[in-house]
This record gives C-alpha cells, structure tokens and sequence, in this order.
C-alpha cells in the first residue's frame, strides 16, 4: 500500500519486487535510487494484485491513478488506451480525477475523422452547425463505452468522462509532453491545461458545446 505494507490477495498496491535481478540502484542517482529501490526491494510504481493462485495482475501505472470523490481509485491507461485504438475521434487522452465528482478528459482529436464525419453528414466547415456538429462526434464516439454503448461494461460508467476540453495540440517531446519513450508526461499536460481542466468542473464547462471547445472545434475545421 501506500505507506509499504504488504498487501492479502486479491488487493490492489503497488507492485514490488527483490531478487538478483534486481539493480543496485541508479549510476550516479543516490536520490532516484533511495526512492526505488528501498531494503532492496525495487519500487516499479505499477499497480497491480496477486490471485490466490499466484498470478500477478498489473493494471496500470500506480502513481497515476484517480481518485474520485468518495476515495475510489482507478488506474486511467487502460481506458485510455482503449478510447484511442477503439474510436475514431481520439488520438491522444489525458483523463483527470483529483478527488471529484466526475472524471474529465483532455482529447487531442482525429482532425482527419472530425473533417470525414462532416463530410459525410454534408455540413459546410463554415456553416453554424459545423463546430457543434464536430463536438457531438467526438462525444458520441466516447459514448459508445457507456451504458447502451458498443463497448458498454468494459469500464465502470463512474470511470469513464462526463465531459471534456478539445486540444488544438497535440502531445509531443518537442513541446514536452511526451518523454523519449513515447509515453504522455501526465503532469505537465495537467500543468498546462490546468486551466481547462478548473473548467471542466464549471457548469459551463461541463456543457461540452462551451466556449473552448468551440473555438478549438473550428481551428480544426478551418472555419472562422
């Protein structure tokens, strides 16, 4: 758990690991090594549990997890993961839960599969209805992991976002969002969309057809 204490089965804490295998630390880090590797066991900052048949489980990230309102914690990569490779609309996800209500989400869109749904439906770029109708598709796309959705049951409903903040940007290493290995920096896009985020839990940034999404919905369209 939190405070190192070993876990029964089938309780989630992070997982832990001794043996050979195991580095002496990190050349020339004494602090990243006090950090992770503590009476020689290695800290990997996983989440995971073990059955009573002895197989590990992991589950996510266990530094990364949210916490909802009423202390409930959930590991947001694999709803991630999935709202990417099983939608058109996302391309890039960040969920955020800090001990509230609901959980939101900041999307980096499909510009290519928001410009194809319009195209399809017939709607002008720059008509009035575009950055609304751009808007709906991103959300009917998440709606398919809710309940009556394609994909309802895979996560709880409670897990999943109740609204969410359009990026222009997307996360790169170039603007330090994402590390070498390709993986999302979760606090610095936290840091830096910090504001959209307070807004999130607004009740005009709850609408998802707010202000910010707008403006962003038609600098993907190119509408003005």
């Amino acid at each position: 758990d939190e405070d190192g204490n070993a876990l029964p089965l089938g309780e989630k804490g992070e997982i832990v690991v001794k043996g050979e295998n195991v580095m002496m630390g990190y050349w020339k880090n004494e602090k990243a090594t006090n950090e992770t590797v503590k009476d020689g066991w290695l800290y990997t900052g996983d989440l995971g549990y073990m059955d009573k048949d002895g197989f590990l489980y992991v589950l996510g990230r266990f530094k990364s997890l949210l916490i909802s309102s009423d202390g409930e914690k959930y590991s947001p990569e694999g709803i991630e993961e999935a709202l990417v490779q099983q939608t058109a609309a996302v391309e890039q996800v960040v969920l955020y839960n800090n001990q509230k209500p609901y959980t939101v989400a900041l999307i980096v869109p499909s510009r290519e599969a928001i410009k194809r749904s319009l195209t399809a439906m017939g709607i002008d770029f720059n008509s009035q209805e575009a950055a609304e109708a751009a808007i709906t598709f991103v959300n009917n796309e998440l709606a398919k992991f809710k309940s009556g959705g394609e994909f309802e049951g895979m996560f709880p409903d409670r897990w999943l976002p109740a609204t969410f903040a359009l990026l222009g940007e997307p996360f790169t290493e170039q603007n330090g969002m994402v590390n070498s290995t390709m993986k999302v920096v979760r606090g610095k896009v936290e840091k830096a969309y910090s504001d959209r985020i307070d807004g999130l839990y607004t009740p005009e940034g709850k609408n998802i057809f707010n202000q910010a999404n707008v403006i962003v919905a038609k600098e993907i369209l190119g509408a003005g």
